[in-house]
């Protein structure tokens, strides 16, 4: 057997075994959720029915990030059932790659249909300001390990998945909606993931910025493609914490991405939960 696969289905029977104990062996999710800086107190607005920490799954990558706990939570957004990952493991930690999506693989094989994304990012869009919110339209992702590299997995996907069609139309005009009957303003823009931990340079930015990107950050394409290679939906949203180097007088530090992801917190909870909650009625 394929070891990446191996480990993910270890991983599976370790969470099945868990919910079985919990007294929930037949929770199927709907939606996974991934949790970016700023939404880490997120499950205050889940009925939550089980949390399990990484660390308690053998095998399972646990994330060294400040800002970023570790744990499963599953429960409901309204009637809406989820699975959502309080924390994410990011590839500059030192993690192999199939490490990284790991955990998007097995909210997978948990039975997710729906995988919502979001991030904390710098912003390249002319205009775009800190705490402003830009809907996912598309990717780069060709300055990081691609993570469907080595033999496919073929109980998870196809050798070589389409990628026309990443962030879903349908999941999108939710989106969109739902910002709109809120009243929160919605960038919309391509994302580009690079390897970190070091922030990008000017000419890094000026680069992406003429290849279209409108954010720029450390996580979500590589949890984007694995998705899509399972044929599972993805939408995201990229909460933009600060102006990319080069478009900023002063440096950027993590604490400043923290901080203004936290202080955009209230408006994005909504704008997920609404989201959330109109995923449920497709």
């Amino acid at each position: 057997m394929n070891p990446v696969y191996d480990k993910l289905t270890r991983c599976h029977k370790s969470v099945k075994d868990f919910l079985t104990q919990t007294g929930q062996p037949d929770f199927v999710p709907r939606v996974a959720l991934v949790l970016g800086s700023g939404l880490g107190d997120y499950a205050d607005n889940i009925r939550v029915i089980a949390e399990l920490d990484y660390q308690e799954i053998e095998g399972f990558p646990v994330s060294t990030v400040p800002g970023h706990a570790g744990r499963f939570i599953w429960g409901y957004v309204d009637e809406v059932p989820v699975v959502c990952m309080k924390g994410r493991v990011h590839y500059y930690e030192g993690y192999p790659i199939s490490d990284v999506v790991l955990p998007i693989r097995l909210m997978g094989m948990m039975g997710a249909e729906i995988l919502f994304l979001t991030n904390a990012s710098g912003g390249i869009m002319e205009g775009c300001r800190a705490g402003d919110f830009m809907l996912i339209t598309d990717h780069i992702g060709a300055f990081v390990a691609n993570p469907l590299i080595g033999p496919n997995i073929e109980e998870l996907g196809t050798r070589f998945p389409d990628m026309s069609t990443v962030y879903r139309k349908e999941l999108r005009d939710i989106i969109k909606k739902t910002a709109a009957d809120l009243a929160i303003p919605l960038l919309e823009g391509i994302y580009a993931q690079m390897s970190g931990p070091s922030f990008e340079s000017p000419a890094e930015i000026h680069m992406l910025g003429i290849m279209g990107a409108g954010a720029v950050g450390m996580s979500t394409v590589v949890e984007a493609i694995a998705a899509n290679h399972m044929g599972i939906k993805v939408c995201g949203i990229s909460c933009i914490c600060n102006p990319a180097a080069g478009l900023s007088p002063v440096p950027l530090t993590h604490e400043e991405v923290q901080e203004a992801a936290n202080q955009a917190a209230p408006l994005f909870k909504q704008l997920v939960t609404g989201s959330i909650i109109g995923f449920g009625k497709l």
